[in-house]
């Protein structure tokens, strides 16, 4: 036995690292709205003890037309961003009779773009985060389409597998995976810098504090890394158990995405055929030379009069 016992240890200690770890204790935990008035309250709710400190166009946007529509929308933005990114498109759906929800995900939004806050970000605040905005769009339309980018595209992802309200889910260059992470060793780099040191890293390491936009983080956390990745994982196990409880859902592929993996994205949606779901895929070439941020008009390299039409021609929504 002794001879066998260091192959066993290795063999256990491997399966441990490339396994996804801390996945089984994400749930949706449903409470919909039942009225516009509750709607109201509840956003009200999830708003920070101290709008003070909360970047001023980083603030939760709800652009209401001061009753329930027939649809209503979720945008949600990604890791660092805040809702200041999705503002131009959800004027654009408002315009079409829609109410808008653009609500800031948790540690996000301050004034300080400096802070640390969001390297305490976790997959649990994010999964309540999911099932709070859907709970509050039950108000505020008779049928839900909720779309978001990056984080926030694992973020719909999790809430098209968990919500029956949800008509559509717009799913935005999802960072189930990262570009410069080996597709087999996702979850070993999970594992590990989960329980590493966390460090905080320029998104650019040229222009630091100064890039743009003025009101994202320029920096990002390691370790905040690893918590969407473990909603990723979960989206990932709940994928090959049962079918998504949205109606349909729609991907975006950007072909020239430089920072999140397709490949683990394809993986995801291949479960989601095998479950025989609603799916559609949005791809845009690489040749296009669309940045990872394809939503946000205020960055400098935007290119959003080619991304707004598609996205738009693909929730129902005419200009």
């Amino acid at each position: 036995m002794k001879t066998y016992l260091p192959v066993v240890l290795l063999f256990i200690a491997a399966w441990l690292i490339l396994t996804p770890q801390g996945i089984g204790s994400l749930g949706s935990r449903p409470d919909p709205a039942t009225s516009y008035r509750e709607a109201l309250e509840r956003i009200s709710s999830m708003k920070p003890s101290s709008e003070a400190d909360i970047f001023p166009v980083c603030r939760t946007h709800l652009m209401t037309h001061g009753h329930t529509t027939a649809t209503a929308f979720i945008l949600v933005h990604g890791y660092t961003s805040c809702p200041e990114a999705f503002r131009e498109l959800g004027n654009l759906l408002y315009r079409q009779g829609n109410n808008v929800l653009i609500a800031t995900l948790p540690k996000h939004g301050l004034k300080e773009r400096m802070t640390h806050q969001h390297a305490h970000l976790t997959a649990e605040e994010l999964a309540e985060y999911a099932d709070d905005v859907v709970d509050i769009a039950a108000g505020l339309g008779e049928e839900i389409v909720m779309a978001g980018i990056s984080a926030g595209g694992v973020i719909t992802a999790w809430a098209a597998l968990n919500r029956e309200e949800i008509r559509q889910a717009v799913v935005i260059s999802p960072a189930f995976g990262f570009k410069a992470v080996p597709l087999p060793l996702t979850a070993a780099a999970m594992n590990i810098f989960s329980v590493l040191p966390d460090k905080m890293t320029w998104w650019d390491e040229e222009l630091k504090s100064d890039v743009a936009p003025p009101y994202a983080y320029p920096q990002y956390s390691r370790r905040a890394l690893t918590e969407i990745l473990r909603l990723g994982f979960a989206v990932n196990r709940i994928s090959r158990e049962h079918a998504p409880k949205a109606q349909r859902i729609t991907v975006l592929f950007n072909e020239h995405d430089d920072k999140i993996s397709n490949s683990m994205t394809r993986k995801v949606v291949n479960h989601w055929k095998e479950q025989k779901a609603a799916l559609d895929s949005l791809v845009f070439a690489d040749s296009l030379n669309l940045p990872h941020d394809l939503i946000d008009p205020n960055l400098p390299d935007a290119r959003t009069g080619l991304v707004y039409p598609k996205l738009l021609q693909a929730v129902g929504v005419t200009e």
